[in-house]
């Protein structure tokens, strides 16, 4: 979806019929909404354009928040030629045009403010063609994006440009957007209360998709306020920002596991349903069910593992949507069972010294001897068969002698553990009876 207030050509003089998004494009930073905390005067925007010199940027926000607008406003502000360019239909040989073109302009002493709209399209090579033009001067880059530009954008490009977090606009915001829109139609909306809370709602913090609902109840001849259901029925609700591999993905996937560990099924199942409700695979979010199961509970309930593995089966069996219901029981079972990542340790810790230790070779008495070689040499001598043996436990030492004996998994004293680590201390016991120790 576009940016709010986008667009890519020079600012023209607007008729009545143009779109009430372009209608109401900002003039001035001090119009532009919701991103107070960067244009005010105390901002980094602000004192930037205070100081009459810009820096190079990237603005990193959600979708209809007024990216391309702040860009276009800085040039204005302190004076800059303005020259945009698309990451979507933009290649190198576009790139080497406008730096061409910067290049002479520079010369004429009017530099240039590069806007690249989606940065993060552009490949490492392409975002690296940006650094000696932004080094030397030629332009001043501005860069706007939906996506973490961590894990999107060339090292050596963040290193000069400062990133600013433009945030989703709130119901206040989006509030004073539609006030805006009623100012210049002169007129109100057509709308109960209700459902004018209800509409700005289904924006989820995109102006522009605001804006272009509230220009179709204002093309609608409607005689009386609408409620919220016959909002509803009129106009689409804007779907959810979720993109299955990319940093919405990983924060809410993040997010409920994070909740199943602190033992709020509130919590949890919202962002269960966050996913889910965005398009995400069922079997992705039971996969992740299945990993917290051993990682954050563990032997604390043995049977959690089962409930996933349960849930799994009954989706499978099931489909959508009857199927979901057995994902959330799942969901329920994790945040509300005993925790425990003793196993998790017990794991590191083990592969750990297993690296470390290398090809040490068991002790002789636990290694079977299926040739007369093989016994000869000691193999399966003296192994204490501990069925044999009082309370079925022999004590024997189990380590490679060059190792010694190690602790891997100390059970924690929540859940089934407890009783685990009874049953550890018991034996503990019996070993130094039987050593003699």
């Amino acid at each position: 979806m576009a940016d709010l207030f986008a667009s890519d050509a020079p600012a023209p003089v607007l008729s009545e019929s143009a779109p009430l998004a372009e209608r109401l494009r900002p003039q001035s930073l001090d119009q532009v909404i919701g991103q107070e905390h960067l244009t005010g005067p105390e901002g980094a925007i602000g004192r930037m354009v205070a100081a009459g010199r810009l820096s190079s940027l990237v603005l990193w926000g959600p979708p209809g928040t007024g990216k391309t607008t702040i860009a276009r406003l800085l040039a204005d502000a302190v004076g800059l030629r303005f020259a945009p360019v698309s990451a979507v239909f933009s290649g190198v040989a576009d790139l080497k045009k406008i730096f061409a073109e910067a290049r002479e302009h520079a010369r004429m002493g009017q530099r240039t403010l590069l806007f690249v709209d989606e940065i993060h399209r552009f490949n490492r090579a392409q975002q690296d063609s940006f650094l000696p033009y932004v080094e030397d001067g030629t332009v001043v880059l501005v860069g706007a994006t939906t996506e973490n530009p961590s894990f999107e954008l060339n090292a050596a490009l963040l290193s000069r440009a400062q990133v600013l977090i433009l945030n989703r606009l709130d119901a206040t915001a989006l509030g004073k957007m539609v006030a805006r829109a009623e100012e210049a139609e002169g007129r109100e909306l057509p709308l109960t209360p209700g459902a004018r809370e209800a509409l700005i709602a289904s924006a989820d913090g995109d102006g522009r998709f605001l804006l272009n609902q509230v220009e179709t109840l204002f093309s609608i001849a409607i005689p009386e306020p609408l409620e919220p259901g016959q909002l509803a029925a009129l106009l689409h609700r804007r779907m959810a920002v979720y993109d299955k591999d990319r940093e919405g993905h990983y924060n809410l996937i993040s997010a409920l596991h994070k909740s199943l560990r602190g033992s709020d099924p509130q919590a949890a199942l919202y962002y269960m349903a966050r996913m889910l409700t965005a398009g995400e695979q069922p079997l992705y979010v039971l996969r992740r069910l299945v990993r917290f199961a051993s990682e954050d509970i563990g032997l604390a309930d043995p049977q959690a593992l089962v409930q996933c593995l349960a849930a799994k089966d009954a989706y499978d069996f099931l489909g959508s949507p009857e199927g979901e219901l057995a994902i959330v029981q799942a969901c329920l079972y994790l945040a509300t069972a005993p925790k425990s990542n003793a196993a998790y340790k017990a794991q590191k810790a083990a592969f750990r010294s297993a690296k470390d230790t290398g090809s040490l070779s068991p002790p002789k008495t636990i290694l079977n001897a299926p040739t007369r070689l093989m016994k000869d040499i000691g193999y399966g001598k003296g192994y204490a068969y501990d069925h044999d043996a009082e309370d079925a436990f022999s004590g024997d030492d189990y380590w490679p002698e060059e190792m010694g004996a190690q602790t891997f998994y100390e059970p924690s004293p929540r859940g089934f553990e407890a009783k685990i680590a009874e049953r550890l201390a018991y034996w503990d016991r019996l070993r130094a009876e039987r050593r003699g120790e």
